[in-house]
């Protein structure tokens, strides 16, 4: 995508103001929401369509996908309780905005898309915004195992159910994040792993996601 980098009073200023709504619809984080005031959305947005970056919706990006509503980035985030330094797996990176609220909160990311077109933008506008993670494209619904065990887990794509796969690969101690249902609505899930085979879940609030699509999933 063509954009020339600007961010400047008037976008910090739209910042502040979905803070402010969030703030209104339940997120109470700070370092979250602190994060939601420093990523510039509007970067992940054409030109053509800045008026809808600070809007607290869903917006598509190709490839059928979307980038997502902040008020879902904010609370799924929220879940993760991030501190400095956590590893943590993305599963689905889409426009890199959830990718860049993590790096901004000061965990190290690793990030796996399955759509091509998308990971290749990605790995390329991110890095030329200041905002460096680890890039892969593959099937997410399996994790990646080679760089396992993570602190956290955070699923962007509602599942069918909780590949197992996943939860072998977070630490003891560790949170998992996903949506799962249909492909109508999904449930918010943590689930916390408190052994290596002990795991405390916890069933949320109803949430709508593109499908999780892969080999563990649809």
């Amino acid at each position: 995508m063509a954009y020339k980098y600007i961010d400047n009073y008037r976008e910090q200023g739209a910042r502040k103001k979905l803070v402010d709504e969030l703030k209104k619809k339940g997120i109470e984080d700070r370092q979250v929401l602190e994060a939601i005031a420093k990523v510039p959305r509007h970067y992940f947005f054409d030109e053509t369509f800045w008026n809808q970056a600070y809007k607290d919706i869903a917006f598509p990006i190709g490839e059928g996908q979307t980038i997502s509503q902040p008020y879902t980035v904010a609370y799924q985030t929220q879940l993760l309780h991030i501190n400095k330094g956590d590893k943590v797996l993305e599963i689905g990176t889409g426009s890199g905005y959830q990718t860049c609220i993590l790096l901004e909160m000061g965990a190290k990311v690793y990030t796996i898309e399955r759509q091509e077109k998308l990971y290749e933008r990605t790995k390329l506008v991110l890095p030329h915004i200041g905002y460096k993670a680890r890039f892969f494209c593959g099937d997410g619904s399996k994790g990646i195992a080679t760089h396992a065990p993570y602190n956290k887990i955070i699923v962007t794509a509602g599942a069918p159910t909780v590949p197992d796969i996943l939860l072998g690969q977070l630490t003891i101690g560790g949170t998992l994040v996903i949506p799962v249902g249909d492909s109508e609505s999904q449930k918010m899930v943590t689930i916390l792993k408190t052994g290596e085979h002990d795991y405390e879940k916890h069933v949320l609030d109803t949430f709508r996601f593109v499908p999780l699509v892969g080999e563990r999933a649809w």
